[in-house]
């Protein structure tokens, strides 16, 4: 299991949520809702594994982690093809998505739309009464 990149990501996010927690009066942490985009190549289990060491001793220790997947869209420079990209199938890719990088329907330049998120979406928080 490889988890170096995952573990610094959700180092940051763990601190960026903490640090937003200082200005709320929580007393435990119930669940973490994070979007993730399928270009980001960040594992599910990797990110939970690591979200439970790296939350350890803190007010987030034993919350749940949830991850929503934002899929790969584009738009095409050349003909305004608008959504998802053809995915490489040959090979054994089934720990991370390939996505070609080039206009599904006429092979054209692409810019990218949607896939590349990696942001908290809510916190469910406790408050002290």
């Amino acid at each position: 299991m490889r988890l170096v990149h995952e573990v610094s990501v959700i180092s940051n996010i763990v601190s960026a949520i903490l640090k937003e927690l200082e200005n709320h009066d929580a007393v435990s942490v119930v669940s973490v809702d994070l979007v993730i985009g399928d270009m980001t190549m960040l594992g599910d289990e990797q990110l939970i594994f690591a979200y439970e060491i790296v939350t350890r001793d803190t007010v987030l220790e034993g919350s749940k982690l949830n991850i929503e997947h934002e899929a790969i869209e584009v738009k095409c420079n050349s003909c305004e093809y608008k959504g998802p990209v053809r995915m490489l199938e040959s090979g054994d890719y089934t720990s991370h998505k390939i996505p070609v990088m080039s206009c599904p329907e006429c092979g054209g330049g692409i810019e990218m739309i949607s896939g590349q998120s990696c942001c908290v979406r809510s916190i469910e928080i406790e408050e002290s009464d």
